[in-house]
């Protein structure tokens, strides 16, 4: 029997604030809309996502590989400001994870890589929330890579 997903708009990732996430080892900032996660083929590992590929502040770096837990193709990413390996993307998932209930986000960064900066709202008075993240909200980066339509909520 297939997962039972909360519809889209009531997904708990909605709920989660937005960081900026910077680079433990230079301090660049890699990814300007992150949130908070769990891997989902271990919820023990606590990481951070994206849905933007923030392909300006980092470079996909190696051959592509499998793990244990899955079919997934994954390929590490790089800090461009310093070269360290500070996480990963799923670049092609497997049908396994693609029926799982997930956000939709296949940029990766481990917590031991990066540190977050959580992001205000438009009256800098409150924590952003995914949910609440304005359409425009730093896409010029996603569209000179061509996947402002790709984006996920």
């Amino acid at each position: 029997m297939p997962p039972t997903c909360p519809p889209s708009n009531a997904h708990p990732s909605r709920s989660k604030s937005v960081c900026r996430l910077y680079c433990r080892y230079c301090h660049n900032n890699v990814c300007s809309r992150g949130m908070r996660a769990l891997l989902l083929a271990d919820n023990r590992i606590e990481l951070f996502s994206t849905d933007m590929p923030p392909m300006l502040r980092i470079q996909l770096v190696g051959m592509d590989y499998t793990t244990r837990s899955c079919r997934c193709k994954i390929r590490n990413v790089a800090c461009l400001g310093c070269g360290n390996e500070i996480g990963y993307h799923i670049t092609q998932p497997c049908s396994e994870c693609l029926k799982a209930c997930n956000n939709g986000h296949f940029w990766m960064f481990l917590t031991e890589s990066v540190y977050p900066v959580d992001l205000k709202d438009q009256k800098n008075s409150a924590l952003m929330m995914w949910a609440n993240i304005p359409q425009e909200y730093d896409l010029d980066e996603c569209v000179a890579y061509g996947c402002r339509d790709t984006i996920c909520r």
